[in-house]
């Protein structure tokens, strides 16, 4: 019954999206975003694009897991990644105010190609775990639900996701994140009434709550995402995209509202987590076969349909940032339909191979990209912030301390690399890994910055 309910609610999904997508493609709909007549999105289309693009179907199981091992602190901490609309709308008004048209704009006229490069490399990998951790998930959802192996659920989800993807490019993404954010906001909506109408359900125990493993490792990691959140959105291209498409005043409006609905929905999905640790459930399939065993039918296919929304409205827009990518920016691919579709089916096939691959934790992703991006932070901070010149040497030295860091973390059980961490808890490790690529990336920036 539960998989029926869920494979029809999901169809339903899917054919709505598909109305909602352009009748017609244009080349600049395509990759910039324009409707049919050649304006520019809405204050609200803006809004819930960029929310639903950012709770992704990996963040909200991000959030509960993170709530259930270490109670509100780990919800909190994850929470805290969506000031990144904060910062990411300081540093988009910024990059306007000095006449860029994106990252890649200033770090070109800056660093030249070999600025533009590293910068696309990172956002490179970056859209790839995108689509990765998000089909992921669907097969996490599928064999939970289901039974068996989630892979074919994951090449349908690939293939419907694909499939309008490929026709309208950004301005699809845009369109259909609209319908599916509603739809999003109206399933999670009614789950979480039920979850806080539930007689086991306890307002300040949640604010309390412990964790199965204790908070102590939730505030680390609410450090680490406090390290991050400056660089982090910069090397999004999800959200720095969709900072450059529409006026300042509109934008600026945008990040701000997509800030406190983003942060509420993810602190919101944290507490299912939080709730299936205090009732004392077994962890079981990334919480969501724990979620089966604790919820009435009906409110697990709500969480569920959550998730597969989150999924198909951030594969949309990472695949068409991957096509804008590819063609506007490394100009590897024709500016045609058919360039920048060729650019997506790779995308997808590439992120649907890495399903098969063993590793199933979720934060992970986030851990590696967003301690490669930390070289961004001094970068910004001395040369957008400050208007100095920054030296292409000192770039590249924070660009490389980054990257290690992100492959010391990645690699942290190989022998060479635990060798010189510190003994303790991977996140304590992820944060001393942080704390060094700071130092050193600020270090080496300062030293080698003059007044421009």
């Amino acid at each position: 019954m539960t998989a029926t309910a869920l494979i029809a609610i999901f169809a339903i999904i899917v054919i709505l999206s598909l109305i909602a997508a352009p009748r017609r493609a244009t080349v600049n709909g395509f990759f910039g975003g324009m409707s049919e007549g050649g304006t520019a999105p809405t204050l609200w289309v803006l809004v819930l694009s960029q929310v639903t693009t950012w709770i992704f179907a990996r963040s909200l199981m991000n959030a509960a897991i993170l709530g259930y091992y270490y109670g509100i602190a780990g919800t909190l901490a994850y929470a805290a990644y969506y000031a990144s609309f904060l910062s990411g709308g300081f540093i988009v008004s910024r990059l306007r105010e000095a006449g860029a048209t994106s990252v890649q704009d200033w770090l070109g006229a800056r660093f030249g190609s070999v600025g533009t490069t590293s910068y696309n490399i990172v956002i490179g990998l970056r859209l790839l775990s995108e689509v990765f951790a998000n089909l992921l998930v669907v097969g996490l959802i599928a064999a939970a639900v289901l039974g068996g192996s989630g892979t074919p659920a994951i090449l349908v989800v690939a293939v419907l996701g694909l499939g309008y993807s490929a026709w309208g490019g950004l301005s699809a993404a845009l369109r259909t994140d609209v319908v599916q954010m509603l739809l999003f906001l109206l399933a999670f909506g009614a789950a979480f009434i039920a979850l806080i109408l539930s007689h086991s359900f306890n307002f300040g125990a949640i604010l309390t709550a412990p964790g199965v493993s204790g908070t102590y490792n939730g505030w680390i990691l609410l450090a680490v995402a406090a390290l991050q959140v400056f660089s982090y959105p910069a090397h999004d291209p999800v959200m720095m995209d969709r900072g450059f498409i529409a006026d300042k005043d509109t934008t600026r409006r945008s990040f701000l509202h997509a800030f406190w609905i983003s942060t509420l929905c993810i602190i919101g999905f944290g507490f299912f987590g939080i709730q299936a640790s205090l009732t004392g459930a077994e962890y079981e399939g990334q919480l969501i076969g724990t979620w089966g065993q604790m919820f009435p039918a009906w409110v697990f296919i709500l969480l569920m349909v959550s998730l597969l929304v989150s999924a198909l409205s951030t594969l949309d827009s990472a695949l068409a940032s991957a096509s804008r990518l590819v063609v506007e920016e490394l100009r590897l691919a024709p500016r045609t339909l058919n360039g920048g579709r060729a650019v997506m089916v790779i995308f997808m096939l590439a992120g649907g191979a890495l399903t098969l691959w063993g590793n199933k934790t979720l934060f992970d992703a986030v851990a590696v990209s967003g301690t490669a991006s930390m070289f961004l932070s001094p970068v910004l901070i001395v040369g957008l912030v400050m208007g100095r010149q920054v030296a292409l040497w000192s770039y590249m030295v924070a660009f490389t301390a980054a990257i290690f860091g992100a492959l010391v973390y990645f690699g942290r059980a190989w022998p060479s690399f635990a060798a010189i961490l510190p003994a303790g808890h991977k996140y304590e490790q992820l944060l001393v890994i942080c704390m060094i690529v700071l130092v050193t990336g600020f270090a080496t920036v300062l030293a080698g910055a003059r007044k421009g």
